[in-house]
């Protein structure tokens, strides 16, 4: 197969969810071949590409795509949802395919895992495909089937045995989602999806990791759409409190909690962590600072808050340090599973907007406590959003208002609770609360968070603005 025309991969990149430069100019400035399966010459072919974008607004910058491409000589029409284009190769016209649509290409990925099995890696098509040595054998016979709602990478399950995730946008060294699951799942944590294997190729002297495998956990509820269920109904009757109604979530939320603590005690036990001293606080007040004085001018309405949050994050400077070791980095309910068998935290590639090596540095734990806290928040702002058209003159709007913060303050008290007690007891002081630095730091990380995702709201969706400026009101009133 010639190499695919510029111009036509521009074209189908703006259809796909997962492509992050929609609504900027950008031209595809380079492809290169990774690799490329086949069964004895049978279609499809499967080509993996790597795709340089370029972009030529004010900005600037590069990206990398993998993209995954089938091809037959004929079209199919089972796959005209994902069809990318026709191209002239060795004088016949072939037409593509975006693989991961297509579950005879998928086949030859699991026949690539299938065939690392004995030894722990195969080189097939010019991948590298790793299996991780406890993880159980595949069945050939398994069919894969895309799933919906992926946003920045794309997954597939095989069947109800396993999931793949394929990274689309792409960079060089080690993935912190195959890492970190590498690590957890060889220390047999159980509140993770136990990692299968995952693909790589070596590439001008660095790894390239492309995809993981996992195990699927086909009975789990996402955390975010199982708190959002909890809030309405608590809300469904709001003469009701929160523990009356059914609608309490804080048994869900202290589990959450002793999850998250057993997570990140095995991650400071197996990465690099340290106590850092006072120009490590002072540095990340300085940051959060930054933060807050670029958020003004875009959502003005933390104005009235910005002094009290600037003495919070000038208390934080004055912190004589900080612990610091691996962590999710950009957790959140969105970010964790509810299964039968309890929480399962997923999804460790930290934030996607920085590079690999930044996401792989010691950070402190509060950061991740803080997104949860927030989320905590997130889940009843959400469904109170979802019924602010109804009339002004409904008498039980007020009330269920009332309710939303009973039910947020349920959930981030025994969540806190729990992942304190089961994380460090020292921390806390003899009425089970924050030691007074702790306090501090996770308000401001809380606070940081909040303007952060002001920022978000007020740029994509400011009807949503309201959710984290309450949040703001509450840390500025300590």
């Amino acid at each position: 197969m010639s190499l695919i025309d510029h111009a036509l991969l521009e074209g189908y990149l703006v259809r796909t969810r997962w492509f992050g430069g929609k609504g900027r100019p950008f031209h595809v400035t380079a492809v290169r071949q990774l690799g490329e399966l086949t069964d004895a010459g049978r279609d499809p072919a499967v080509r993996v590409l790597l795709v340089t974008v370029d972009y030529t607004d004010d900005e600037g910058g590069r990206d990398l795509y993998q993209v995954p491409l089938s091809a037959y000589d004929e079209f199919d029409d089972r796959h005209s949802h994902a069809y990318v284009g026709a191209v002239e190769s060795d004088g016949r016209e072939r037409h593509l395919y975006d693989a991961v649509h297509d579950r005879d290409a998928m086949a030859l990925w699991l026949r690539g895992f299938i065939a690392a099995e004995p030894s722990g890696q195969a080189d097939v098509g010019g991948l590298r495909f790793r299996r991780v040595s406890a993880s159980p054998a595949l069945d050939p016979d398994l069919r894969s089937s895309p799933l919906t709602g992926e946003q920045s990478n794309s997954s597939l399950r095989f069947d109800d045995t396993a999931i793949m995730k394929l990274f689309r946008k792409v960079s060089p060294g080690v993935n912190p989602d195959i890492e970190i699951h590498d690590v957890l799942t060889t220390a047999g944590s159980e509140h993770i999806a136990e990692l299968y294997g995952w693909i790589e190729i070596d590439l001008d002297g660095e790894v390239l990791q492309l995809a993981m495998l996992q195990e699927l956990l086909s009975t789990a509820t996402d955390g975010f759409e199982l708190a959002t269920g909890s809030v309405r109904t608590a809300l469904a009757d709001p003469e009701l409190t929160v523990p009356e109604s059914g609608g309490d979530f804080g048994g869900e939320a202290a589990r959450l909690g002793e999850a998250l603590a057993e997570v990140h005690a095995t991650l400071r036990a197996r990465f690099p962590s340290e106590r850092r001293g006072p120009d490590a606080t002072a540095q990340l007040a300085r940051t959060m600072s930054e933060r807050l004085e670029r958020a003004v001018p875009v959502v003005p309405e933390i104005e009235r808050y910005a002094r009290r949050l600037r003495a919070l994050y000038d208390s934080v400077a004055q912190l004589d340090g900080m612990d610091v070791q691996r962590v999710h980095g950009d957790l959140h309910l969105g970010q964790t599973l509810r299964t039968s068998h309890g929480w399962r935290i997923v999804d460790f590639e930290g934030e996607p907007g920085r590079p690999f090596a930044e996401r792989a540095l010691p950070d402190s734990p509060w950061r991740d406590v803080a997104g949860m806290l927030r989320s905590f928040s997130y889940a009843p702002g959400v469904v109170e959003m979802a019924v602010a058209g109804r009339p002004v003159e409904d008498e039980g709007q007020e009330l269920r208002g009332e309710r939303a913060k009973e039910w947020s303050a349920i959930a981030r008290e025994h969540f806190l609770h729990a992942y304190i007690t089961a994380l460090d007891p020292g921390s806390a002081n003899a009425e089970g609360e924050l030691s007074t630095p702790l306090r501090t730091l996770l308000d401001a990380y809380e606070a940081d968070k909040a303007v952060y995702e002001a920022i978000y709201e007020k740029r994509n969706r400011p009807s949503w603005v309201e959710i984290p400026l309450v949040a703001l009101e509450r840390i500025a009133a300590r």
